[in-house]
């Protein structure tokens, strides 16, 4: 019996539709494309787009609902445009599910390409709590409900998940542990603090850690400058779905109380209208009525009528302290001890981790007490619950509770603050004005007056803080304080521990001038020095610290921190940085070299450790070089002990190319570059008064010899200004020439390799450069027998700008770097490392890179370049790409076959060319390689991720991608948008690609994101376009199988035809649809997959089956559901009087061959009859396809009885 089947009206998503050049993965400008009639993304007109098409996109794309539809959000694109109008219902699962107008359009007005922001899904739920706004984090990723887990959450983080839920202010953040390991969303705090949406921070994992947090459900402080600040903002499921801003005439201070309780915040602060911004939000109609006590503000009474009106700017804003939830114990005083935090009802002590004197100056400001004075830690016998402080997140100025993580540790913090005098508002821990509190005579800090305070009294303060000498005593200095003053005259002696230890006037002092506020400026104490070397400019690093001398450590010091130590010591320029190793560990100081780098003194970053591994410095003891740009330049300075104590410059009269070769040589430099006068600033500093006269070969310039005579005069704007070269201490060795090899590099004349850590082709092409070779190549590692020492070149440091010794330290590894640069091509200038005007060098002929003339150069050359690099095809040719430039140009015509490997492997024209016209340097643009897949899963666009990179296909490994990686990979794959990130674990470890995903987000290509490494952590990913296209087939009772062609199919009206859709097998299950789309109807159809395939049966054609026919099949996997469609099918039906006509035309018009046509015909009627009876036992599927039947066609019942 047939089957009657109802219009499909359950389509599926075809993975088709795209956003780009957005904020989010749920934001951009829209792209579609089709395989039937496209295979460009276009841009869609905004005339062609309304919001019910804009929900039927971010459903498709796992969005949530639209939140803007515009032209033009998103940027303009020359790219093609969509030339039909969408008619979306909103109900559809997918875009090219919806209805299109049946004409194409041929126009769009320019910036009227549909940019789209979607909100982002209901995905976050906080489950097991007393409110829908507390328990535990939960997911919803790739279809999966999972807890959250990650160790580095603070209030900060919880923020955002607090918002998202349309919850309050974020009260607390916890961690339990659960017996075992589960699988869990490792969610990047990082990530989500950067704003972008939780699933984008999101990788899978297994932990027992899990996430609790709690958020306030009624109340909320928004637009502040802290978790305690802000407009209030109240919103009570009862009576109002809205966040409602509150009246200032209907909220006291008592009010504020129970709000700054409720959020866990200290006492109101400040209570004023307009505070923090006005808003056009509702406003809270009820007027609140607390007493003070209460727990929830909406505890409190109200009043019993709505209030309707409320003056503008008058919305509360409020300012609440922090919470009184600091403090120090065991000490000798309330500021001195082990720190203590009171954290979601709990007093922990905080863990120590890399904290500092800075860190510790924002705890003695909290607990009211004085300047940072120092900073210990001590072991305890065993781990017990901490409170983990984030030093960055307290150096951003955030509250200490913002800051804080659960965990437990044996290490903690002790705190020492003065607790009677402070410096304020000044530069560095040692400066600042002055203030005093006694807690005898007064509770408020008093700034002293200048009439009050002389140099023996600022002795006593440098020396109570821990600071040197007093260096500049000035009233005002670091402003004025409208503070109240100090009433009586200090007395010291000089000698005193303390300021409050001196004796004052016996009578108070009433009045103070203004302006006249003590400020202060202490000297860095006398607390670092070099020993055991040669001079008291090298040597071990040792500094003092709490009154104890010990020796510095650190893994990553280079020469840019030995310079902050050798300026300390007022030695002159840094010329090596070693580190050796003791046999055992041994007390140190831990001196953070980013804290260095950032200015402040080296006392200000030290923290107390333990440690085998000693820092050892030499620094010139008699030149330096200021004001310069790098280590290697800036205006001379000299000194030396025997005849002056101050550094002098020198005049540029006394001083010449010798001499300045001497200086280069000396500071570990290469020659110098350039010498000239007043070239880094002029200074008022003492002038060298002798005439230097080196013969060039002296290892010192105070070696050499000088005038005996003194010159007592110099012009203004002399001071001799130098730039050395970077020293030839770089090369690459055992390769197959210089521009290849192992990477060495010669520091404190020590010729050593460099080990690899996470060097990749950006850093490369820095020493590619340097060794005057062309692009960078390849970046490999191999592994030696054992450890050997090294030289260990920081990637961060290279890639700002830093010359290459100057990021060096010592150490040892077995893992030594491997580099291979062109020899002779390079592309400068350009955006990525294949892009660029092209540079050619040749030792035969030119030492010189040299631009190639436009015309000397074409299709075939490029492809050789775009080869030779490592890149792929050639996608851009153009003169002056990249820009004119004046060096020379190559003078000969290249002949490239293309299937070179080389440029110079080319021929060449025979005679040497010498015009090339202005605007003509050849700029190539190459494509990035094809060397990115998906492996082993069942399609292109779903498996392991493999990279080809030096020939050598690996696996990625997986360390912190999330989808906003991931969808890097699928876009250059072209395999739709990102659906999952996972990770699986082998038995063991493999060599593997490691790709920094922070390189990924830059928009660098992935290759050049790359570094070797082996681990058994492997990354698998999956995008959206996951099928194979399916096939689509037509039989006919006269014509046999056809398969889809570009011109189409023919079957005779009243024909029995057979529509068969197919697909090779991916997964079981499934269904099709059979799509048919004509010039006035559209319709879908549905059948279960059946063997991967589905056959729609037409017992009798007619001229409404005259249209296009495609398959899409359909599949739900991974927890998404994925489709995929054919190429569209034309069809065509004939009547028979057409047939005879063409008959006619070709045949003899004889009666005999007439009459043979006709009975040949009715032959054919009598055999489908016979055809339609020998499979009784098949189930036929009739389709009418919802159009009236043709004149002389058969309705839908009369198909049915022709189908039985």
């Amino acid at each position: 019996m047939a089957e009657y089947l109802q219009e499909s009206n359950q389509p599926l998503p075809h993975n088709s539709v795209r956003l780009v050049d957005g904020t989010s993965l749920c934001s951009g400008r829209l792209e579609v494309k089709s395989d039937q009639s496209n295979q460009w993304w276009s841009s869609v007109c905004e005339a062609d787009f309304d919001l019910q098409d804009a929900e039927v996109v971010c459903r498709e794309l796992g969005c949530g609902a639209p939140s803007v539809l515009q032209g033009g959000l998103y940027g303009e694109v020359e790219a093609p445009m969509w030339t039909k109008e969408f008619q979306c219902g909103g109900h559809e699962s997918a875009l090219l599910d919806c209805r299109s107008s049946g004409s194409a359009r041929n126009t769009c007005s320019p910036g009227k390409a549909v940019g789209l922001t979607c909100s982002e899904p209901d995905d976050v739920r906080l489950v097991g709590g007393d409110s829908r706004c507390a328990g535990t984090l939960e997911l919803k990723h790739q279809g999966d409900w999972r807890p959250g887990s990650h160790s580095d959450w603070t209030l900060k983080a919880a923020a955002v998940v607090c918002r998202d839920l349309d919850c309050g202010f974020a009260v607390s953040v916890g961690e339990r542990e659960e017996s075992s390991n589960r699988p869990v969303w490792w969610i990047n705090p990082n990530c989500v603090q950067s704003g972008s949406a939780l699933r984008e921070c999101v990788t899978s994992h297994s932990s027992s850690y899990i996430l609790d947090l709690t958020c306030s459900d009624s109340v909320r402080l928004v637009d502040g400058t802290s978790l305690c600040s802000g407009r209030l903002e109240v919103k009570s499921d009862q009576s109002n779905q809205w966040w409602s801003s509150v009246c200032e005439a209907d909220f006291d201070q008592q009010d504020a109380e129970v709000v700054c309780r409720e959020l866990g915040c200290g006492a109101p602060s400040v209570l004023q209208g307009g505070l923090y911004g006005e808003v056009e939000a509702p406003m809270w109609t009820k007027e609140f009525q607390c007493g003070g006590h209460e727990s929830a503000l909406l505890d409190c009474r109200s009043s019993g009528s709505a209030r309707n009106t409320c003056s503008p700017g008058k919305a509360v804003g409020l300012t609440c302290s922090e919470p009184d939830d600091i403090r120090l114990v065991g000490g000798d005083s309330r500021c001195a001890g082990t720190l203590e935090l009171k954290h979601q009802g709990d007093w922990r002590p905080v863990g120590y981790s890399d904290w500092t004197l800075k860190e510790a100056a924002v705890v003695c400001r909290d607990l009211d007490c004085g300047s940072a004075v120092s900073v210990r830690h001590r072991e305890e016998s065993s781990n017990r619950p901490v409170w983990w402080i984030n030093s960055d997140c307290i150096q951003s100025g955030s509250a200490l509770r913002e800051c804080a993580t659960s965990r437990s540790s044996r290490y903690i913090l002790d705190l020492t603050c003065s607790d009677s005098v402070r410096l304020v508002d000044g530069t560095s821990l040692c400066s600042g004005r002055l203030e005093v509190k006694s807690d005898q005579s007064n509770q408020w800090w008093s700034s002293v007056c200048e009439a009050d305070f002389d140099q023996q009294d600022a002795e006593v303060v440098c020396r109570e803080l821990g600071c040197g000498a007093p260096s500049v005593l000035q009233g005002a200095l670091y402003g004025e304080a409208e503070a109240p003053m100090w009433t009586k005259e200090f007395q010291c002696g000089g000698n005193e521990s303390a300021l409050l230890d001196c004796r004052s006037s016996g009578s108070a002092r009433n009045t103070c001038s203004p302006g006249k506020a003590v400020g202060l400026t202490c000297s860095e104490p006398d607390d670092v020095r070099l020993v055991g070397g040669d001079s008291r400019c090298a040597g071990t690093l040792e500094l003092k610290l709490q009154g104890n001398w010990r020796p510095g450590s650190h893994s990553d010091w280079t020469l840019k921190e030995a310079a902050v130590a050798c300026r300390d010591l007022d030695c002159g320029s840094a010329v090596s940085v070693g580190r050796r190793e003791e046999s055992s560990f041994r007390p140190a100081w831990w001196i953070n070299s980013k804290c260095v780098q950032s200015g402040s003194a080296l006392r200000v970053c030290a923290t107390s450790g333990s440690s085998p591994h000693i820092l050892d410095l030499t620094c010139s003891d008699s030149v330096r070089l200021v004001d310069g740009t790098s280590l290697c330049s800036g205006r001379l300075e000299v000194k030396s002990d025997q005849s002056n104590q101050w550094w002098s410059s020198v005049c540029e009269a006394d001083f010449d190319q010798q001499d300045a070769e001497v200086v280069c040589r000396e500071l570990g430099c290469g020659a110098p570059s350039v010498l000239q006068g007043g070239l880094y600033g002029e200074v008022e500093a003492p002038m060298w008064t002798k005439e230097f006269q080196c013969g060039g070969h002296e290892s010192a310039l105070l070696d050499c010899r000088s005038s005996g005579s003194a010159r007592n005069t110099c012009s203004p704007g002399k001071a001799v200004g130098l730039t050395c070269s970077e020293p030839d201490d770089v090369r690459l060795v055992g390769g197959d020439s210089r521009c290849a090899g192992t990477l060495e590099l010669k520091h404190q004349g020590d010729w050593r390799p460099v080990g690899n850590s996470d060097w990749t082709l950006k850093e490369a092409a820095v020493l590619c450069r340097d060794l005057d070779c062309g692009s960078a190549v390849s970046v490999g590692r191999r592994k030696e027998s054992s450890n050997r020492p090294v030289w260990w070149i920081n990637s961060d440091c290279v890639q700002s700008g830093s010359a290459l010794r100057e990021c060096v330290r010592s150490d040892s590894s077995r893992y030594i770097l491997d580099l291979t640069c062109s020899d002779s091509v390079r592309l400068v200038d350009g955006t990525s490392l294949c892009s660029g005007r092209l540079e050619v060098k040749s030792d035969q002929s030119n030492q010189w890179w040299s631009s190639v003339c436009e015309a000397d150069f074409d299709q075939q050359d490029a492809e050789v370049v775009c080869r030779e690099l490592g890149c792929g095809a050639p996608s851009v040719l153009q003169g002056a790409l990249y820009g004119e430039v004046e060096a020379p140009m190559w003078t000969k015509e290249f002949q490239c076959g293309g299937h070179e490997s080389a440029l110079l492997d080319c021929r060449s024209s025979g005679s040497a060319r010498n015009t090339c016209s202005p605007g003509k340097a050849v700029g190539l643009t190459c494509s990035e390689p094809d060397d990115v897949r998906l492996v082993g899963g069942d399609s292109r666009c779903a498996g392991t991720l493999e990279l080809k990179h030096q020939r050598d296909w690996r696996p990625v490994s997986h360390s912190d991608w999330t989808l906003k990686e991931a969808a890097v990979v699928c876009r250059d794959l072209d395999c739709g948008s990102a659906v999952s990130v996972g990770w699986r674990e082998e038995s063991s470890d493999r060599p593997v690609w490691r790709i920094k995903s922070d390189y990924v987000q830059s928009g660098s290509a992935l290759r050049e994101c790359v570094t070797s490494s082996s681990s058994r952590y492997i990354l698998d990913l999956t995008c959206s376009d996951l099928l194979v296209l399916p096939n689509i087939s037509v039989s006919s009772s006269m014509d046999g199988v056809s398969e889809a062609q570009q011109q189409g199919f023919q079957v005779f009206r009243g024909s029995i035809f057979t529509i068969s859709c197919s697909i090779q097998p991916q997964y079981p299950g499934g269904s099709f649809q059979l799509t048919f789309t004509s010039t006035n109807t559209a319709h879908n159809y549905t059948q279960p997959a059946v063997n991967h395939s589905a056959h729609f049966l037409f017992p009798a054609a007619e001229p409404a089956h005259q249209g296009s026919y495609g398959c899409v099949y359909q599949v739900y996997v991974f927890f998404h559901n994925f489709s995929s469609e054919s190429r569209l099918l034309p069809l065509t039906v004939l009547s028979v009087p057409t047939v005879l006509i063409i008959r006619l035309a070709v045949l003899p018009l004889t009666l005999l061959l007439l009459l043979v046509t006709a009975a040949l015909y009715f032959y054919c009627k009598a055999s489908r009859g016979q055809k339609l009876d020998t499979q009784e036992n098949i189930e036929l599927h009739y389709y009418n396809l919802g159009v009236p039947a043709a004149e002389g066609g058969p309705t839908e019942e009369e198909g049915a009885q022709g189908a039985e």
